[in-house]
């Protein structure tokens, strides 16, 4: 039975939720629930807070997050073994995403050292000759982190460790169905010796986390990732306050003439079925040239058809369950719509167990859920194409902009896609599920606004003020 952590203190609720591995359908633990009384200790906390972690030299939270990196990587098989249970993310991939939550906390630490401010060239102005300016970036004050299930560790310290890095206190309300790994990491702040009310972590309705969370003024900053539905949610509720978006996407690749279809295949086989398509920047759509179409469907559906489906505490398995039945039943009925509107299952398109089967689909149209829509789940349709600038006015025809991927030989392609594709990232030679930690982060359109990655988040979490002397 786990506790929240408020104030330093895990604190039993007497009202529990239970945590149910995704594969097996049973309970593998229960963890309080917060009610309105906790979230409220829980903001009194982080004010607390705010003023201690304002105090500490930049040099202290870079000491904080540099033994919470060392200390994350001693108890690494536990945390891994923890996300693999109660997310159903395979061990491989649970083991991948420590080492890179590893990096996230590295990176945060350094940046703490790196934050400054800039002197004004204030004799620039015909009128101030006289004058010196300059400015330094301080902390926003408390940061609500909100993150979803299926990066429960290094979503959650993309948010975690820049706030720290800022210097603000933090509340976190990870999601009820993977909160464990955030316990685990809360545990680790603490030895680590960050403040005791520099970080509170609550699980808790949605309902609750909006009524006095979102909406308390004493909050500054909101770090959410989730559905753009939730997300726009938020937005209405927030008030004045710096708000973070990373809303998802149904993100696209083209593969363009010529291109090395075994290295694309590669790729693409990962970014559309790694962790059940369950990531934001899950390659969804493949436009495909139309001189290599025949060989790509064939070899991505042998891939797909070759992926090890099966317990995700096995390090041999590629392919685990999704989060929940519901989720499950939403994917298979989109795919069962699709092909009731004439699409073509290649392979999958049905389940296994807790697992929906890898599935390549083709003959589809662009109002079809499976390609305008986020289906977060194992599915690729193929389109083909003919002229790549159609293919790039395709996978534009969206109301997502996250990332989008593009394997060509032919600069003048590639260029053609980094000027043209609507989206925040573009991936040359790799698809859009590309992701390094220390790289800005985010998207267009309904991905939402502002950017991730420990340099760009610090800066999102501070506020500029600026010193103006007249000597």
């Amino acid at each position: 039975m786990k506790k929240i952590l408020i104030g330093g203190n895990w604190i039993d609720t007497n009202n529990y939720i239970d945590v149910i591995n995704p594969y097996t359908g049973k309970a593998i633990d229960a963890v309080s629930k917060a009610s309105s009384d906790h979230l409220k200790e829980a903001i009194e906390s982080a004010v607390r807070g705010s003023k201690i972690m304002k105090g500490l030299s930049r040099h202290r939270r870079y000491e904080i997050l540099s033994k919470t990196a060392e200390l994350m990587m001693k108890r690494k098989d536990e945390i891994a073994m923890t996300m693999a249970l109660e997310s159903g993310k395979p061990l491989a991939y649970s083991k991948g995403e420590v080492s890179r939550a590893h990096e996230t906390i590295v990176l945060s630490a350094e940046e703490a050292k790196r934050l400054g401010g800039e002197v004004i060239p204030f004799d620039a102005a015909p009128t101030s000759s006289d004058k010196y300016c300059f400015y330094i970036r301080v902390p926003v004050g408390i940061v609500l982190s909100i993150t979803p299930f299926n990066f429960p560790l290094n979503l959650v310290c993309h948010k975690i460790g820049p706030a720290i890095a800022a210097g603000n206190s933090v509340i976190h309300k990870p999601a009820s169905k993977t909160p464990l790994t955030s316990l685990l990491l809360g545990e680790i702040l603490l030895e680590a010796g960050l403040p005791k009310d520099a970080l509170n972590i609550v699980i808790c309705s949605a309902e609750d986390a909006e009524n006095y969370l979102v909406k308390s003024p004493l909050i500054r900053k909101i770090s959410f990732t989730g559905s753009k539905v939730i997300g726009e949610r938020i937005a209405s509720n927030a008030g004045l306050k710096k708000l973070s978006m990373e809303l998802g996407s149904n993100s696209g690749v083209i593969i363009d003439e010529n291109t090395d279809v075994d290295k694309a295949v590669s790729a693409v086989k990962v970014g559309a079925f790694g962790y059940s398509g369950q990531v934001c920047i899950h390659c969804q759509r493949a436009y495909i040239h139309e001189s290599i179409y025949e060989e790509f469907k064939k070899k991505i559906v042998s891939a797909a058809n070759n992926l090890v489906i099966g317990d995700p505490t096995e390090m041999t398995t590629d392919i685990g369950p999704m989060i929940d039945e519901k989720e499950l039943l939403r994917v298979k009925s989109w795919i069962d719509e699709a092909k009731s509107q004439g699409a073509k299952v290649l392979c999958g398109g049905e389940r296994d167990g807790f697992v929906f089967k890898p599935t390549v689909i083709e003959n589809v149209t662009e109002e079809m859920k499976v390609v305008k829509d986020e289906t977060f789940g194992p599915t690729l349709s193929l389109i083909p194409f003919r002229d790549f600038k159609e293919a790039v006015s395709k996978l534009n025809n969206s109301i997502y902009g996250l990332q989008a991927g593009v394997f060509t030989e032919n600069v003048r392609n590639a260029y053609y896609a980094i000027d043209n594709l609507d989206v925040g990232g573009v991936m040359i030679n790799d698809v859009p599920t590309f992701r390094i930690d220390m790289m800005p982060y985010g998207g267009l359109k309904s991905s939402g606004y502002g950017r991730e990655g420990p340099k760009y988040a610090v800066e999102e979490m501070t506020e500029i003020k600026c010193v103006r002397f007249h000597i």
